[in-house]
């Protein structure tokens, strides 16, 4: 009898010596499976690479695009977006000679379309609509486009290669609305610096960048069958180096979390 306890014990002994390192083994295999799993999604989500984006962008969208680009990294930890914000036609001139970068988002189709060897399909995120941006307390009770005609009215506008120029043009003269401006700026932004400073009386201007000025500004809309329509065109770049990563933002910019940031700024749906 004793010598079948001893054997039962020596066994279960046995068994036991041999679960522990399964045991132990199979904890450390779980460990590692959860450890592993938490890297991957921190460093790279599902769908995108982690990468460094470089995207150019219109001024208009300067800062939309901070929050949008803020919100981008944020739900792809180890992506980081750099944007360069100009006018439409000098990030054209940029891409055209080879500057480095990943994505272009013009405020025009026209300036995208010139571009087709070097972007690949792009797709519009947003759209926008002009207003007349007037000094503080709007002096001299600018009311529509036709006021703008005032010989005493110190008017800037932008210059006609650019996107917001052009836009303004083509309703100036829908309107048979002659304007001499006092100066003709690289931007939108540059149009309504002068507006703020006081350095002009009224200008055209987009309505989210008259919004964002605050009571700097008096904002005068301007009816639709007298007003145009901007586009914001978003394309990847032949040329980019990280195709996958800015294939994937610019997707992104077409989806709810960025449509509803381009909506919450003013800018208008696709």
């Amino acid at each position: 009898m004793s010598l079948i306890i001893n054997r039962r014990a020596a066994a279960a002994a046995l068994t036991a010596a041999l679960l522990v390192p399964l045991s132990a083994c199979g904890g450390g295999d779980k460990k590692s499976d959860t450890g592993a799993s938490t890297s991957a999604s921190a460093s790279a989500p599902a769908g995108a690479k982690a990468a460094n984006l470089t995207v150019l962008a219109a001024s208009s969208l300067t800062d939309v695009f901070k929050a949008a680009g803020a919100a981008y990294e944020k739900a792809h930890p180890g992506t980081k977006v750099t944007f360069s914000f100009a006018g439409s036609q000098e990030l054209a001139a940029q891409v055209k000679q080879g500057a480095p970068a990943d994505a272009l988002v013009t405020a025009d189709t026209k300036t995208m379309d010139g571009l087709k060897a070097e972007t690949n399909d792009p797709s519009v995120i947003a759209k926008n609509r002009l207003v007349i941006a007037t000094g503080k307390g709007n002096p001299f009770k600018v009311d529509d486009l036709k006021d703008l005609a005032d010989t005493k009215l110190k008017v800037v506008l932008a210059a006609p290669e650019v996107p917001v120029g052009r836009y303004s043009k083509q309703i100036l003269d829908a309107q048979k609305v002659e304007v001499k401006p006092v100066s003709q700026e690289p931007n939108v932004r540059a149009v309504l610096s002068k507006v703020e400073l006081g350095e002009a009386d009224a200008g055209l201007v987009y309505k989210t960048d008259s919004a964002k000025s605050g009571d700097k500004v008096v904002t005068v809309d301007i009816p639709d069958d007298q007003n145009a329509v901007a586009s914001y065109p978003a394309a990847t770049l032949k040329q980019s180096k990280n195709a996958e990563a800015a294939a994937a933002f610019v997707t992104w910019l077409n989806g709810p979390e960025a449509q509803k940031i381009l909506q919450d700024a003013g800018f208008q749906k696709p």
